[in-house]
């Protein structure tokens, strides 16, 4: 098996009026009205769940979007008829349309490298990490560390959904530090694009606090390409 596939199920919902808030408010409406979905928030009564978020939740150009995947997307689909308003903040909003995509897609290695862009910033570093590359010389030197920091977010998720990669995977990074904050936190994103030779399905998320939105990633485009 060189690829796996999966399921996919994306969940874009529609207003009655515009938004401000955040993907960590989308987070908190799903796990406070259905707490007994441990996939929807991660807390178990004995602590948390560390494993790759099989549901992510992501403001896209300002509409509220979650997407499951395997288990997740069977949770999603599940609960799909059980809401009608979304509370964000202190906000109450009319759901006007939920537009859904339900698919099943390819995740895995492959021979060539892929071109994927940023929708959201990737949080690459936790403290230790960031000390590293604050102290590494020059950027090539950083460009290589961020490069094997997402291949080791790609074996994370792929242990996580049952994928073993089969062969060696190659990434290759142009991105620009980018000032964060989650949940009242300032940290240190990354925009811009990779390749690497691996199938990741459009819109799932790589790296730290993915399921509330960080580091979304979408397919690119051959003007990416050509800035590789």
């Amino acid at each position: 098996m060189i690829c796996m596939d999966v399921t996919t199920f994306t969940v874009q919902l529609t207003l009655d009026r515009k938004t401000a808030g955040t993907a960590s408010q989308l987070r908190g409406f799903f796990a406070t009205k259905f707490q007994e979905y441990v996939l929807l928030h991660h807390h178990k009564p004995d602590g948390f769940v560390y494993q790759y978020p099989l549901i992510q939740y992501k403001m896209l150009s300002g509409v509220p979007t979650v997407v499951g995947i395997n288990e997740g997307a069977e949770v999603l689909v599940e609960i799909f008829n059980e809401y009608d308003t979304l509370d964000l903040g202190s906000e109450k909003y009319r759901i006007c349309e939920k537009q859904v995509s339900y698919k099943v897609e390819k995740v895995g290695w492959t021979e060539t490298p892929v071109y994927y862009r940023f929708l959201t910033p990737w949080v690459a570093l936790n403290q230790e990490n960031y000390m590293r590359y604050y102290g590494m010389q020059n950027s090539l030197e950083r460009s290589t560390f961020l490069g094997k920091t997402l291949v080791g977010n790609l074996l994370s998720f792929s242990k996580t959904i049952g994928y073993t990669v089969p062969d060696r995977l190659v990434c290759g990074v142009s991105v620009k530090p980018v000032k964060v904050s989650l949940k009242g936190v300032h940290l240190m994103g990354f925009s811009g694009s990779f390749r690497v030779n691996f199938e990741i399905p459009d819109l799932l998320g790589i790296g730290k606090s993915v399921s509330r939105g960080m580091g979304t990633v979408k397919r690119g485009d051959v003007s990416d390409a050509a800035r590789h």
